[in-house]
């Protein structure tokens, strides 16, 4: 502790362990990332030492075009000069721009767009709709899934850990496994009361899981037959992070509802936005007001998001997503048959990549050892034995080699110690 002025200042760890979350600031000393990052540039962190890091966790997926990127600092510095939050009742630009935008860019007849602030409120809002929208009430999604922390969000996501300290959830949920259609099939038939599937095209938090090919399409058509809405949550795949500029264009899928966030703020401002066809939205024609959100909108963050979009489409970050994830895919599974004890099997697309090692210890070995050599990754919410490696789609690949070349050290150094972990 510091004194200053006559006012004792805490260091950056004192405070999170006196004021924000003990907790977590212990695993932060535990996993030797007491640092305070205090500048950060394209795909790299720098800590108050003067450190730099290699950040290959990119907020989780928030980073795709990585820190600061000039043009979406120019864009909303540019808004922050002009008029940061609405007038309410007069309209916005950027707000009616990126609309337009989104309407143009989403698959199909994605047209109407709601903006929140988060991946969460995305979800939020299209249960709700979707729930207007069909006058039914039930939901089914899948179990290892995530949506969000919010109590709707929270209902439809399946990891039972994060639901059971808050039992009883908000609403009926039937959820099934990740990927087996028949399983979704019997839940369609099995309850006529069904409003939505909710679904991510690959589980982010569930270890980086991706499904069977032709999955969400047959999911799709069993949506349709059943009179229920499908949404897809991209909170994490969408913006080009799976190699499309939307993981559901992978199949041809066109949902009902498509809810977006992270990247969508460019790493500068937060958003979230949920996408929905005219049909759909139309249950919304006499109540206008019936789902709002204070902040959500705001020219600020829309013109953010304006200018990431531009960015993501001119630098082909979705091409870039593709080919660097390809060969970072390649790399990792030569690696894994070579270190068969540690790895049990490495998954993705795009530059949405899990490792799963055999012993929870290994991963945390590894972990260690990367941030020791100053990179950050981290590990799945619901998966502990996943290591997730989610960089900026723009990561120069210089660093992609870097990276693995420590991570290779890393295995082999959790190989020695695999029977006492």
């Amino acid at each position: 502790m510091q004194v200053e002025g006559g006012l004792a200042v805490t260091t950056v760890m004192e405070s999170y362990e006196q004021y924000v979350n003990p907790a977590a600031a212990r695993l932060f000393r535990l996993m030797g990332m007491s640092a305070a990052a205090v500048r950060a540039e394209g795909s790299f962190v720098y800590d108050e030492a003067g450190r730099e890091y290699v950040d290959f966790l990119g907020n989780f997926g928030v980073l795709s075009l990585g820190h600061r990127h000039p043009r979406v600092i120019a864009a909303a510095l540019d808004q922050l000069n002009r008029m940061a939050q609405t007038a309410r009742f007069l309209l916005d630009e950027p707000t009616a721009r990126l609309a337009e935008t989104l309407a143009r860019i989403t698959p199909g007849d994605l047209q109407c767009c709601f903006f929140g602030n988060s991946g969460a409120e995305a979800v939020e809002a299209a249960l709700k709709i979707a729930r207007l929208a069909t006058g039914k009430r039930r939901f089914i999604s899948t179990l290892n899934s995530f949506h969000g922390k919010t109590f709707g969000a929270l209902s439809v996501s399946g990891r039972e850990p994060f639901r059971a300290p808050f039992h009883p959830l908000l609403f009926p949920v039937t959820h099934v496994p990740f990927g087996d259609i028949s399983a979704l099939e019997k839940a369609l038939a099995k309850e006529s009361d069904v409003a939505a599937f909710i679904v991510e095209p690959v589980q982010g938090e569930g270890g980086v899981v991706t499904p069977p090919p032709g999955y969400l399409s047959e999911a799709s058509a069993l949506c349709l037959q059943a009179g229920a809405l499908l949404i897809v949550d991209e909170v994490q795949t969408g913006l080009g992070r799976t190699g499309r500029l939307f993981a559901c264009e992978e199949e041809g899928v066109v949902p009902d509802l498509l809810c977006l966030a992270k990247a969508l703020g460019g790493g500068v401002m937060p958003i979230g936005a949920t996408v929905g066809r005219p049909a759909v939205w139309a249950a919304l024609s006499d109540h206008p007001w019936l789902h709002t959100s204070t902040f959500g909108g705001n020219p600020l963050a829309c013109a953010a998001a304006l200018a990431a979009i531009e960015v993501t489409l001119e630098e082909d970050l979705a091409g870039q997503a593709r080919a660097k994830g390809d060969w970072l895919l390649g790399r990792l599974e030569a690696l894994a048959s070579r270190h068969t004890r540690v790895i049990d099997g490495v998954r993705g697309r795009g530059l949405l990549i899990g490792v799963e090692v055999t012993k929870e210890g290994a991963g945390g070995l590894i972990i260690s050892r990367m941030v020791a050599e100053r990179i950050i990754v981290g590990y799945t919410l619901n998966n502990p034995r996943v290591i997730r490696l989610e960089p900026p789609l723009n990561v120069p690949w210089e660093v992609l080699e870097r990276v693995t070349a420590v991570l290779e050290e890393a295995v082999k150094e959790a190989e020695t110690y695999i029977d006492d972990l």
